[in-house]
């Protein structure tokens, strides 16, 4: 059975009306075409839905039990119209994103509040998860965007800005470390490390840092969160290397930072979407948002 909505809608009309001839002006059609539309739906049905007379229409028995059926999916089918054309004029919408934990708790919220304060009737998911999981989550279109780290060499993938964040060596006041002229590799591997996990961006710039100079890092632990690489430093472990965007390094006031001076201390960021996939019209318009804020944070970062 192929049911055609304008005969749907106009049954709807001439039963709420009464009257085919205010239901032929309210859908802009003659009255010999209003009863075309409403006779097919009588035949894709096979039942009588009203019964006229020279004097008045009402619906049958038939009609007043579908009636309100009718009504609610003519209700729920311009609803989703309205909405999606809303989101077509970019007047509401969901941005999904997954972002590096330093990101998520950096310079994403200063870029959301900004973008909200322009499309407050816009919504966000944020995911803060690492590297790794930042890709996957992309790869299999659970969230529109993601802000990762370290370089991205998937097909599925497209970069659509990139950054660099220096590298830091965080450290208590005191540490021999804040004296040496340029904190270097060499002056690195002289010193116990709390290192990141190994499958975090950060991580994987250190180790690459150091197989290419020939050398091997003292690792007194390693740590999946920034913050507890914090903490560990603070406990007197040993130092750690974070991104200079950190905000878990200004969260203890007991401990300094100092850029390291290799390039090679230098991790890439990169805002990246699903490949051949057209992005949602509200995540399309955060990219715009998106791509001067990572240049503004990382400035100066490569």
């Amino acid at each position: 059975m192929d049911l055609n909505l304008r005969h749907v809608r106009a049954f709807v009309s001439v039963a709420h009306l009464r009257s085919f001839t205010r239901a032929a002006a309210l859908l802009n059609l003659s009255q010999p075409a209003l009863t075309v539309q409403i006779r097919r739906l009588e035949e894709a049905l096979a039942v009588r839905l009203l019964d006229r007379t020279s004097r008045s229409v009402a619906p049958t028995r038939a009609g007043r039990e579908l009636l309100p059926v009718f009504q609610r999916v003519l209700r729920e089918l311009d609803s989703v119209v309205v909405d999606t054309r809303d989101l077509a004029a970019r007047r509401h919408g969901i941005v999904r994103i997954a972002a590096l934990p330093s990101v998520a708790a950096g310079l994403l919220p200063d870029a959301i509040a900004g973008f909200r304060a322009a499309h407050p009737r816009m919504g966000f998911v944020v995911k803060d998860v690492i590297a790794e999981r930042v890709l996957a989550l992309v790869r299999q279109e659970e969230v529109d965007l993601g802000v990762t780290g370290g370089e991205v060499r998937d097909p599925d993938v497209t970069v659509l800005a990139r950054a660099a964040d220096r590298l830091h060596v965080v450290y208590p006041a005191g540490h021999p470390i804040g004296e040496v002229a340029a904190v270097t590799l060499e002056a690195l591997a002289e010193h116990p490390l709390v290192l990141m996990d190994a499958a975090t961006s950060v991580r994987g710039v250190v180790d690459a840092a150091f197989v290419a100079a020939g050398r091997r890092p003292v690792t007194a632990c390693e740590a999946t969160y920034m913050m507890t690489a914090v903490g560990m430093v603070r406990a007197g472990l040993g130092l750690t290397i974070l991104p200079g965007s950190a905000r878990e390094i200004r969260a203890e006031p007991c401990l300094l930072s100092r850029p390291i001076s290799e390039a090679s201390f230098s991790r890439p960021v990169c805002l990246i979407a699903k490949a051949g996939r057209t992005l949602p019209a509200a995540a399309e318009d955060f990219v715009e948002e998106m791509i001067p804020a990572l240049e503004a944070e990382f400035a100066g970062g490569g």
